[in-house]
């Protein structure tokens, strides 16, 4: 991964590090004796030259160098001895020496007076030069000599400044794009490959926006969810409210034996609608916040479940296959509703003298709970839409509500599992649901 942080740490360090090097430069080109002895012109090798002129020509020759010197490039020249005497008479007039020595402080002369040490490669003899430059004349040159230090802070300053505009745009540009999409959000406009782009980076900034496409197509999801549950809602209430009403008016208008008998018939719609209120709630409450798991002893659940079933349908047999005592984490409430369901929706359909089968196959990671009956089954092009809210197949009319299965795909949903719907090879229907031991936080 090409970190961010790494990125925004070299760049930082790249600058510094061009800034403190330029500083060091100018302030050695500006200030130091060793930068004009070693890039004046005048000064370049001149050691060198006139130590080599003074031991193979001698003190006359040195003497006409050093007064060529002079009178080019304006430069005094002393050449002294390891004794501090002179070997040449250079080109220093006697009263400026005068002069300099009555000055303590020198910032006060009109000179910059310049001291070089140098060894002969040849003889091994030590010489000590001494340069007096004119301050004008150090000027004219430092005009000259400073322009590439300063071409050299130009072209750092600009590439500084393309790195940082690099830098800037790398983390402005993405958090932009995040913006118009938390934006498209709120106006729930969202598209779902708006931040597609993005999250193919590899940095920080492209986890971020794959986790907000991940959140905001489940966002989108759950409001297009909702919006759907609001329209099968209100069509599911029409009906049991509009035979309320039809009752109502029967009873207003009938004698009091007729009345009495349209009383029963009231108590059943009004059962009826609390049915379904009831199943609505739970269907929404999937999608709140369940609060903490649990652990769950899932042969206890199925136990309690058949006992319950036994009580509503004596006649039918429940057949339980499970080994053992499996466990998994979760909430018990939940994935009760929904296996209950499961179990209420085989009695219906199963036949007299025939069993309802729940096998529960384990896995180290997965649990399966199978529950076959042996009924008509679902034809196959309803199948894919079997688990949507309100659906019912043309043979499941009158057979409650159509949310039993949604609930139970939703409650699997929420334990990190899922649900599958099919006819079973040798007839008859079956669900498994398909649940993790544990679930991610």
């Amino acid at each position: 991964m090409r970190s961010l942080f790494w990125r925004i740490l070299a760049t930082l360090w790249l600058a510094l590090a061009l800034v403190a090097g330029l500083s060091i430069l100018l302030g050695r080109a500006l200030n130091q004796d060793a930068w004009i002895l070693g890039h004046h012109p005048a000064l370049k090798g001149l050691a060198e030259r006139v130590v080599n002129r003074l031991e193979t020509e001698g003190p006359r020759e040195t003497q006409r160098l050093l007064e060529r010197y002079h009178d080019r490039a304006r430069v005094d020249i002393q050449i002294l001895n390891d004794n501090g005497e002179p070997v040449v008479k250079g080109t220093f007039p006697p009263r400026a020496a005068a002069f300099e020595a009555r000055q303590k402080n020198h910032r006060r002369l009109p000179w910059r007076r310049l001291t070089q040490e140098y060894t002969s490669p040849a003889s091994g003899d030590s010489y000590l030069l001494i340069y007096r430059i004119p301050y004008p004349e150090l000027e004219a040159w430092h005009r000259g000599s400073v322009f590439w230090p300063l071409s050299a802070l130009g072209i750092a300053l600009v590439v500084m400044t393309l790195f940082s505009l690099l830098l800037t745009f790398s983390i402005t540009r993405p958090l932009d794009r995040l913006r118009r999409a938390v934006h498209d959000l709120g106006q729930t406009a969202y598209q779902q490959d708006s931040l597609a782009r993005l999250s193919r980076r590899r940095d920080e900034l492209g986890v971020l926006a794959g986790d907000f496409n991940r959140m905001g197509q489940r966002l989108q999801g759950l409001i297009s969810s909702q919006r759907q549950l609001l329209r099968d809602v209100s069509h599911e209430l029409r009906s049991p409210l509009a035979r309320l009403r039809v009752a109502l008016a029967l009873a207003e208008r009938a004698e009091p034996k007729q009345r009495e008998a349209l009383w029963p018939r009231l108590g059943q719609e009004c059962d009826r609608l609390e049915a379904l209120i009831s199943e609505i709630l739970a269907l929404a409450r999937l999608d709140a916040e369940p609060g903490a798991r649990h652990p769950i002893a899932l042969r206890q659940v199925l136990e309690k479940l058949r006992e319950d079933a036994r009580l509503l349908a004596p006649e039918q047999e429940i057949r339980l296959d499970c080994e053992g005592d499996p466990q998994l984490e979760g909430w018990p409430d939940m994935l009760e509703r929904a296996l209950d369901n499961l179990l209420r929706n085989a009695l219906r359909f199963n036949p007299p003298g025939a069993p309802v089968e729940v096998t529960v196959t384990q896995e180290p990671e997965r649990l399966r709970v199978s529950v076959r009956d042996h009924g008509p089954g679902v034809a196959a092009e309803y199948l894919a839409q079997l688990g949507e809210p309100f659906f019912r197949a043309p043979n499941q009319t009158g057979a409650g509500h159509g949310l039993g299965l949604a609930i139970a795909r939703r409650a699997a949903e929420r334990h990190g599992g899922g649900l599958t719907l099919g006819n079973h090879p040798e007839g008859g229907f079956i669900a498994t649901l398909e649940l993790p031991r544990s679930i991610d936080a």
